[in-house]
């Protein structure tokens, strides 16, 4: 990893970048744009591609990767890779032959991180989101340490340098550290994470536990309609952020980003302009004062904006966290 590249280190030894670039978007994003996208946050200096299986877009992030090692701006050993294990594939025979899948279209021999992206398993298929005839989800039933013991396996195997998981609450976390026979700890949990949803106290126990929290959603979401209110405010038009934005001379979006890094968060971003993604590389440049930090804490309601899943039995978001 570039040493000018700021990291932390894992609970398995391996170093993550603080801050990330961040691929998910919606249907109506043609497929060329995350391919411009993912090129101009390498030529920016971002060092961590965060991507799923479910975003659709592997091939077109995976080709971008692919060209700039070729070009020689970037050695594959540079990139932090990430990419997910959808809810369909929770079953531990389709486990492996998921990432294999990914690592195909992405042109990859391995992942840095491979993360099992909700605690949740729906009806495997071809379908990511199965419907039966009333339009409801199907639902299905995966013992979430059966699907993390083919994760360990993955690890084993070579396929991924480490594994993880997103959108786990403390109790499920909880259920994979206190596995019996359990090999690897999840070396990270990526929550939505931003100002109005600060996760202090799945921070603590993640940093109890030497497990680290990644943010997506650091400045609210891009309100995709299907999954987000509409009617929630906009976070980047916070009063106090846009203060304290003018007292520092930056935008309320560095900000934002500066307030969780300083927390020990590792953040995804993500923007498919140009200017924004070079402005995110600004982040480093400058510190929030403590009196600030606790400004911006003060700004925590507990507010989420992606939610999904509801009903499911094993729902994340019921919890207190």
């Amino acid at each position: 990893m570039n040493s000018k590249v700021q990291c932390v280190q894992l609970n398995d030894g391996h170093f993550i970048p603080v801050l990330g670039f961040g691929t998910a978007g919606s249907e109506e994003v043609p497929k060329s744009v995350y391919l411009e996208s993912t090129k101009l946050a390498i030529d920016a200096g971002f060092r961590h591609i965060d991507c799923a299986d479910v975003y659709k877009n592997e091939e077109e992030v995976g080709l971008a990767i692919q060209s700039k090692i070729v070009e020689g701006t970037v050695r594959r050993e540079e990139i932090f890779f990430t990419t997910k294990l959808w809810c369909t594939s929770h079953c531990p025979e389709l486990v492996r032959s998921c990432l294999e899948r990914s690592l195909k279209k992405l042109h990859l021999d391995y992942v840095d991180l491979y993360l099992v992206h909700f605690p949740i398993a729906l009806k495997p298929g071809e379908d990511d989101f199965p419907l039966d005839e009333n339009g409801k989800l199907i639902f299905d039933t995966v013992d979430l340490c059966t699907t993390w013991q083919a994760m360990e396996k993955c690890k084993d195997a070579g396929l991924a340098k480490s594994i993880g998981v997103s959108n786990f609450n403390r109790r499920q976390l909880e259920m994979i550290l206190n596995k019996p026979g359990l090999k690897y700890k999840p070396v990270c949990n990526q929550v939505e994470c931003h100002l109005y949803l600060n996760q202090s106290k799945l921070l603590d126990f993640c940093k109890s536990k030497d497990i680290v929290l990644v943010a997506y959603g650091a400045l609210g979401t891009q309100r995709y309609k299907p999954v987000v209110d509409q009617n929630s405010p906009f976070l980047l038009d916070e009063p106090v952020l846009e203060d304290m934005a003018k007292k520092y001379n930056r935008t309320p979006a560095l900000i934002s980003l500066r307030y969780l890094l300083q927390r020990g968060v590792v953040v995804l971003v993500k923007s498919f302009r140009e200017n924004r993604i070079k402005e995110n590389m600004k982040v480093f440049e400058f510190q929030l004062t403590s009196e600030d930090m606790k400004i911006l804490d003060s700004l925590n309601r507990n507010l989420r904006y992606i939610d999904t899943f509801v009903g499911h039995p094993n729902y994340p978001f019921a919890d207190e966290y």
